[in-house]
């Protein structure tokens, strides 16, 4: 029986900023030998950032990251670090490479190219094969190590059953995967079986971070080779987590597993890192961190997604538009837990419609959260614009188009303030207005994040429940969570006025758009077929919207954008 002592460094890369993550890379190696780990595993595409997309088109930056790769090679001692990057060999592969003593020891070529949801590694990657790279395995402290990518270790028969074959110990699994809900409870029980099944400890690790619409939640994880959790590192932050693994003979348990025996063909091992007698001194074991409630890792995924675009894109304070409303005030309560209250400001923008009620609650979401408000009538324009318009709009009031002029004179007055300040405008719809178009163009969409935009409105209030419940206090106004919804952009007006309830809505939205389910379908589901119909409608003819909105980080289990790309001109009907 050996032992490992494994560092899996979950860090936040930055895509293209090569020089940010080399530093991030070796700061974490330079943790990891600190504490004496005999091997350091870093994300998928650590150097480059991930998804790099089209930066990959440009060769002085494919170049640029190669040269990246060799500086972390050239520091590195005994402690072996495994790193993704992309390699170029007449094409580009998702890879990773071993360094250790000062030089790069062998390079492994993601073969499995996922091209669904999110993911689009086929438009710039070759897939790797068996047969390029002769050395398969690492001998790391007496200990005969793997390494796979992503997707690689999420097939049954795949490279990681392979390696298994071949007599690894350990795999390293390098990743990139992004955060929806219920992510956490998949990956442990996929990962727990791939283990089980291979005979081999998996040393898992995954970035962490936002990047434009996608969130990285970490939760980098150690299984033994029977499958147990052994270590687990917490969601939404940057962590070197290191453990001791104890690798015990897996052969016994192999003869006894006829799964792809006929297979299991031994590999070479190459020496990477000479056998420390000290095992890296005194034991050290690594904690399970506990894996969070649907709410708080829906909410701490929001809260990173915003921190992260803000800093990353270098904007110095926020705005948003305060209403009073659930909505606007789950979103300023995510920014100030993402950067801080000095940083966030909120404006209200009342019109003759506007309840002194929502008034009320806006300035009391204010006071809670310190953060700083201003107010903006927009009666005046309001009145001035209905006027220039009554020559030429018979009847225009109370009617839909005086209703998007007050949201479009709300969208120049938060633009006019951030090109003024330089704030970055964070807009408040939620999934559910979204997907059947309750929004408006150049109004309240106006804006360059949408923080909430892959939020259902049942889970915003959810959300809005789970931050009052957090310690310091309630934020948002009990008003606000009693209240039903409303624009007010006419008298009396109610969003059930021209949608379903919310929890019938989200549920048939749910059903249509992230599950695919047909109209009929979700009529003998027991759904009314008038109201499926005519959200579906809805859902189709926003798609032109949809296109024009500002990106938002995805936390369900299919957005809009780049996880459903239809078309905006589409004559098929449901």
């Amino acid at each position: 029986m050996g032992r490992l002592r494994v560092a899996l460094c979950q860090l936040d890369a930055v895509v293209g900023d090569l020089d940010g993550n080399v530093a991030r890379v070796l700061a974490a190696l330079a943790e990891a030998e600190g504490a004496g780990a005999d091997i350091a595993v870093f994300p998928e595409l650590v150097i480059t950032g991930y998804p790099p997309e089209d930066l990959l088109v440009n060769p002085a930056f494919v170049e640029g990251n190669r040269r990246a790769l060799e500086q972390v090679a050239e520091r590195t001692g005994r402690c072996a670090a495994v790193v993704g990057y992309v390699d170029a060999d007449g094409d580009l592969y998702n890879a990773a490479a071993v360094c250790a003593l000062g030089e790069v020891q062998g390079v492994w070529h993601k073969e499995i190219l996922p091209n669904y949801g999110v993911f689009d590694e086929r438009r710039w990657f070759r897939p790797g094969t068996p047969s390029m790279t002769s050395d398969r395995l690492y001998l790391v402290n007496g200990v005969r190590i793997g390494v796979v990518v992503c997707e690689d270790a999420w097939s049954p028969t795949g490279p990681l059953a392979r390696l298994g074959a071949g007599g690894a110990e350990l795999v390293a699994v390098l990743n990139g995967s992004p955060f929806r809900t219920g992510v956490v409870a998949e990956r442990r029980a996929m990962l727990a079986t791939r283990a089980a099944d291979a005979s081999t400890v998996l040393a898992y690790v995954n970035l962490v971070g936002g990047q434009d619409d996608l969130v990285f939640d970490g939760g980098s994880m150690i299984f033994d080779h029977d499958g147990a959790l052994l270590a687990a590192a917490p969601q939404f932050t940057e962590t070197v987590l290191v453990a001791d693994v104890e690798i015990r003979p897996a052969y016994r348990k192999r003869l006894l597993d006829p799964r792809g025996r006929e297979e299991r063909v031994p590999m070479a091992a190459r020496v990477v890192s000479e056998f420390d007698p000290a095992g890296g001194g005194v034991s050290r074991a690594a904690a399970i961190a506990p894996e969070l409630g649907e709410s708080e890792a829906v909410y701490k995924a929001l809260v990173m997604a915003t921190r992260d675009y803000v800093e990353k894109n270098r904007f110095s304070d926020v705005l948003v538009a305060l209403s009073g409303g659930i909505d606007s005030s789950l979103v300023a309560a995510v920014a100030v837990d993402a950067i801080g209250a000095a940083r966030v400001h909120g404006v209200m923008l009342p019109s003759r419609f506007s309840s002194p009620g929502s008034l009320e609650d806006a300035l009391e979401l204010a006071a809670n959260l310190g953060i700083d408000t201003r107010t903006i009538e927009i009666e005046p324009a309001h009145e001035a614009m209905l006027a220039m318009l009554a020559t030429d709009i018979e009847s225009v009031t109370s009617t839909l188009t005086e209703e998007n002029l007050q949201a479009r004179i709300r969208g120049t007055v938060v633009m006019a303030l951030s090109n003024r300040y330089g704030w970055l405008v964070l807009t408040t719809g939620n999934k559910s207005e979204m997907a059947v178009g309750y929004a408006t163009l150049y109004g309240d969409m106006n804006g360059g994040f949408a923080v909430i935009r892959d939020v259902p409105k049942t889970l915003v209030y959810e959300l809005s429940r789970f931050r009052n419940g957090c310690p310091g206090g309630s934020v948002i106004p009990s008003a606000v969570l009693d209240k039903p919804p409303s624009a007010e952009l006419r008298p009396g007006q109610r969003d059930d006025d021209n949608l379903p309830p919310y929890d019938v809505l989200d549920r048939i939205l749910h059903g249509y758009v992230e599950l695919d389910r047909t109209p009929s379908d979700l009529v003998n589901e027991g759904f009314d077929s008038e109201t499926v119909h005519a959200v579906v409608d809805l859902v189709n003819r926003a798609e032109y919207k949809r296109r024009q909105a500002a990106p938002g980080p995805r936390v369900t289990s299919r957005g809009f954008g780049r996880d459903r790309r239809m078309p905006i001109t589409n004559g098929y009907v449901n």
